[in-house]
């Protein structure tokens, strides 16, 4: 499942914090934000082996899969430049 996530990094970056514009990790067609010279942005999947419902822990924090599934999260920090995004984050 990593694997995957990884894979969906690589494939945002090529085609696309928490200040505007607020890129989720789920499919939304409605949006309208264009990423702009200088933007730094956060790239976030989660692949969830199981039915991707997800429950929040008492300390506000820690989200789980509600059905006890394995998940995966992976990260990766970049800069929207003219040419090819830059990753900050080490892989």
């Amino acid at each position: 499942m990593v694997a995957v996530a990884a894979a969906a990094v690589a494939a945002a970056t090529r085609v696309c914090q928490h200040e505007p514009p607020s890129v989720p990790n789920y499919a939304d067609f409605s949006a309208q934000h264009k990423l702009t010279e200088g933007l730094v942005i956060t790239i976030e999947p989660i692949i969830a082996a199981g039915t991707g419902e997800v429950s929040l822990d008492k300390d506000g924090w820690t989200y789980r899969t509600a059905d006890g599934s394995l998940s995966a999260h992976y990260e990766h920090t970049i800069v929207i430049t003219r040419g090819e995004p830059v990753l900050l984050t080490a892989a």
